[in-house]
């Protein structure tokens, strides 16, 4: 299929999108993490990686090898997004609370920002795929599976194998997800232990038995945490993380490069140094600007700032709560009472997510 996105989407630039709060700058940079540069290929790079190395020569291989191949997942996400349709992307990954949830309506919203879509082609490929809706499926996943699924049935078994070819690359992202799970968690362990070996010699050595299922515990009860609070929590757990993800990324990636600038330079090579401190100064200070706008006050009137910023969203949905208390303190009618309780709790979730 062609790529059917524009070229440059000029409309969006300065973050006031449907889908992605902030500017080109920085949050571009921010938002790609892995598929370009990411913090966490060096935490592995110093953590696996060695594992799969004979001897030195191979690292090259391994490790540069390794981040070319995750340069090319990122490309293919890429492909995968912008073969569909601007109006069909929109539909898929915008919230519903701004485009609703029926399909007539949405339609209609989209149209109304310039990217005709009608409502035919929305039930024809959620049809197509075998799922009840394709509205509002943020976070990137159902987008890729999709694109995988319009490109693969074009080559096996047709409209069809659609619906196949949809949940194969589901359950793919699912195995991928698990690996980088698998590795962050060996990683951590190494970290907690280099950690813990300062406090008690013993604990760390990796060769200890009791000391490595320590560690190993102590990570896996970090990410459990999460992962239980997403579970009593629709909006809790890893989101309230994730919007973090990128900055955090970003900001390792930029210190495993100044540490790479330091070993030139010990190692008397200070002429190559601007390989690693270029890219080192762009990172650094893109990511730092972005993890600024996140933490800045509320602003009157500046929509993208307050929808960036979590101390915004938390003053904001604050205001809510209290007006929605005082709504509550002035009403008889059980059914907007009822109503009203949800709205607050729907509000203390968001509030404590951020």
């Amino acid at each position: 299929p062609d790529l059917q996105m524009p070229k440059a989407n000029t409309q969006y630039f300065d973050g006031t999108g449907p889908v992605f709060a902030g500017g080109v700058f920085p949050f571009l940079f921010i938002t790609i993490a892995c598929g370009a540069i990411s913090g966490f290929h060096a935490l592995i790079s110093s953590g696996t990686t060695p594992k799969m190395l004979e001897n030195e020569t191979h690292a090259l291989a391994v490790g540069y090898g390794s981040m070319l191949a995750e340069s090319a997942v990122a490309i293919m996400a890429l492909i995968c997004a912008c073969i569909l349709h601007p109006g069909l992307y929109f539909a898929i990954n915008s919230s519903s609370a701004l485009i609703g949830t029926d399909v007539v309506n949405v339609a209609q919203t989209i149209s109304s920002w310039g990217f005709s879509i009608a409502p035919e082609e929305i039930t024809t490929l959620t049809a197509n795929i075998g799922e009840h809706t394709i509205l509002s499926r943020t976070g990137g996943a159902p987008t890729f599976a999709i694109g995988v699924a319009l490109i693969l049935h074009e080559l096996f078994g047709g409209v069809d194998l659609m619906a196949f070819w949809y949940h194969f690359a589901i359950l793919f992202e699912a195995l991928f997800i698990l690996t980088a799970v698998d590795a962050g968690t060996r990683a951590c362990r190494f970290m907690v232990q280099d950690i813990l070996g300062n406090v008690y010699k013993p604990l760390g050595d990796i060769h200890n038995y009791p000391a490595g299922l320590l560690a190993t515990a102590l990570s896996v009860a970090g990410w459990g945490y999460f992962l239980y609070q997403g579970a009593i929590d629709p909006k809790g757990g890893i989101y309230t993380l994730w919007p973090l993800f990128g900055v955090s990324n970003q900001m390792l990636a930029g210190m495993a490069l100044l540490l790479a600038t330091t070993i030139l330079v010990k190692m008397g090579k200070a002429r190559y140094t601007w390989v690693t401190l270029v890219p080192a100064v762009f990172v650094l200070a893109a990511t730092l600007y972005g993890g600024i706008q996140k933490i800045m006050p509320y602003e009157e009137g500046n929509k993208v700032a307050n929808a960036v910023s979590h101390v915004a969203a938390v003053s904001i949905q604050s205001q809510k709560i209290k007006d929605l208390e005082f709504k509550l303190n002035n009403t008889k009618d059980e059914k907007e009472i009822s109503t009203i309780k949800k709205e607050i709790s729907i509000a203390t979730q968001s509030k404590v997510g951020n």
